[in-house]
Formats: C-alpha cells, structure tokens, sequence
C-alpha cells in the first residue's frame, strides 16, 4: 500500500551519503581511555588523581636518586601536563566535532555526523549521540522541505496545464464547449481546488492554528453526511461500503475537522481496494475509556507492519496496485491524523487478518466543550 521503505537505522548505523566530520579518529580519540564512565565528573576526578599520583611518585623517584630539585620539579609538571593532555583529548574530542558539525550544518549540509565510538557512555558521548539523532531529523527534514517543493510543483502543474490546453481548444473553436469538455474543465478546478485546501491545511498544521466549533451530533447521520458524496465520486468502482453504526450514539466535535478526518481515511480505502470489494466501516463506543471508535477495513490489502507510520507522513504516496501509485497528494493521512489530534484522539493501522484496518479513536466529549 505504500511504497517507502522503513525508517532508516539512525546514529551508529551511518548511510551511505552521510560523512563523518574532520578528520579520521586518531586512536587515543575513539578509545576514550577513561571514557567508559557514565559521569564526566568522575572521569575528570579520576584524572586529576592518576596525574597527581603520577606525578607525585616521578617527584618522589627523582629526589630520591639524587636529581636537583630545580630539575625533577619542571620535569615531573611536564610530564604530568602530557598526560592530563592524552586523558582530556578523548573527552574534548566529540565536542570539537560537534562545533564543526554544527558549522557545517549552518552552511546547509545536513550530512555530517559526529564519531561517537562504542564505549563513550558519559555526557559528552550522550550528547554526541542526541547530536547525531538531532542532524537525522535535520536532514529528514530539510530532504521532505525539498521533496515537498517538487510534488507541490508537479501537482499544481498538471491541472494547470490541462486546464490551459483546455481553455485554449475552446478559445480556438479546436473543440466544442459540450457537457463533456465542460465536465473535465471542471474536475480539473475541483483537483485544483482539494490540492490547495491541502496545503491550507499543511499550513494550519505547520502554525499549530486551528480553531474548532464544537457541537454536539448524531454519529450515524455524520457518518451517512460523510460516505454518501464518496459513493458518488466511487461509483466507478463498484465499491460496497458496509456500515456498522448504532443509531443512537452521538458525540462532540467540529464537524469539519472530523469530516476532513473520515473522508481522507475512508477515500483511502476506497483507492487502495480492488473494484466491487467491500469496505466496511464499524463503529462502537467505549463507555470505560469514554471514547467512540471508529474501524474502517478495506478487505483483502495488507499494509506491512514496518510501514504503519509511514504512512501519516507527509507526500507519501501510496500504491492502488503493483507498480503505480494512488495519485494522490500523499497529504491525505498526514490531515487525517492531523485532525484526531485537534479532538485529542488518534488514527493507527491496527491488525486485522481481514485487511488493512483503520481505527479512529476519538473522545465522546470535547474537553472544553459544555455539557
């Protein structure tokens, strides 16, 4: 149902087009001497008393063989500044990287990677690590701004020029303004018109701004409200939609919010359905948890496990069958879960052996709402 594969391991697990920064790690780098402690605190303490020692026992040693003060003292400071040096260079090291990952970073590649090694278990290795973790969403994001780009681009740009073409046949008399050329001018503007409403609402999602007007309604007539004018739009299909919906079971919410949320995830099942199967749509209240849950099954299609939260994510698109995509704007889900999240309620593919299985669960009662 959807062609992305699973999210990619992260951190220690580098990818191909991701680099290490600066240089190659010199050994006394990755080996963290000390670095195997969980406290910074106790591996500079652990520092101060190996250098002292040191120190103090060459001191001790040189006097007693007859070396002049005036000389065993320098000799004994700078041999334990060496090793103070050695010991901190593995725990400065990460941090060094991080400034040149973060430079680098500012400059706009989000490629960079901080070498943590494996056996860098205090703060300065668990910050390397969130380092890491933080250049991967990064990187995630910055890869779906520019993809974003692209699809917005490619999917305005289709009815756009369809509609030109159109236009400009019956500007130039090459075709006759019949109820047919009409009709496909006109499914050309409603694809125009959902494609912004899309990105209106990719917008509201990305302010956190979205008011809602809740009032209380009958789930059953919401439902119908919402399946009948994909019926139509479906009829092509031959699709047999199911409904299991107890007749007296009322709820609280926008009515729009919510309706954006079923009409994309039952379209989707409808997209991702073979012709004449059977979409079933279930619903049920959960007095205990004060819920109404909603199932919506398109039987026959799986949706692979590794895949079930992929699929929320913007621009991606899934596939109605072997080898071609759904059309969609990949927009869909992402709104769809978007909107449960307004009512505090969510959207997950569930396991179902009959197929892919929606299941929306939504509070009976708005929290702010009056009752």
């Amino acid at each position: 149902m959807t062609d992305r594969p699973a999210t990619p391991p992260r951190t220690q697990d580098r990818k191909p087009h991701e680099r290490q920064i600066g240089r190659l790690p010199h050994p006394l780098d990755s080996g963290r001497p000390i670095g195997r402690f969980s406290s910074l605190k106790m591996e500079l303490s652990i520092l101060i008393v190996i250098s002292t020692s040191i120190a103090f026992v060459m001191a001790w040693f040189l006097l007693k063989v007859g070396w002049s003060g005036w000389i065993a003292m320098p000799l004994t400071l700078a041999v334990a500044l060496g090793i103070t040096y050695v010991f901190a260079r593995g725990l400065t090291v990460p941090l060094r990287q991080m400034r040149d990952a973060a430079e680098a970073m500012a400059d706009g590649d989000y490629s960079v990677r901080v070498h943590t090694g494996t056996t860098s278990n205090d703060e300065v290795g668990q910050l390397a690590r969130s380092f890491n973790d933080m250049a991967e969403e990064l990187q995630h994001a910055d890869r779906m701004r520019t993809d974003m780009v692209a699809n917005v681009s490619h999917e305005l740009r289709t009815p756009v020029s369809a509609l030109q073409a159109m236009v400009e046949n019956l500007a130039d008399d090459v075709v006759e303004p019949t109820h047919a050329n009409l009709d496909s001018i006109l499914n050309q503007t409603h694809r125009l018109s959902d494609l912004i409403a899309f990105l209106l609402d990719l917008s509201r999602m990305e302010a956190g701004a979205a008011s809602l007007e809740i009032e209380r309604f009958n789930v059953a007539d919401f439902i119908d409200d919402t399946v009948e004018p994909l019926e139509v739009a479906d009829s092509g299909h031959a699709h047999v939609v199911r409904l299991d919906v107890p007749k007296d079971v009322t709820m609280e919410g926008d009515q729009d919010r919510l309706r954006q949320l079923f009409t994309n995830v039952i379209s989707n099942a409808f997209k991702h359905s073979p012709d004449g199967s059977t979409v079933l749509i279930a619903v049920r209240e959960d007095e205990s948890a004060g819920t109404i849950v909603t199932n919506v099954v398109n039987f026959g299609s799986q949706i692979p496990v590794e895949a079930r939260s992929d699929i929320f994510r913007r621009f991606v698109k899934g596939r109605s069958g072997p080898g071609t995509e759904s059309g969609g704007t990949g927009l869909g889900l992402s709104i769809a879960r978007w909107a449960a999240q307004l009512h505090g309620g969510t959207v997950r593919v569930v396991d179902d052996p009959r197929g892919a299985d929606f299941e929306i669960t939504l509070p009976k009662y708005h929290i702010s709402a009056e009752r």
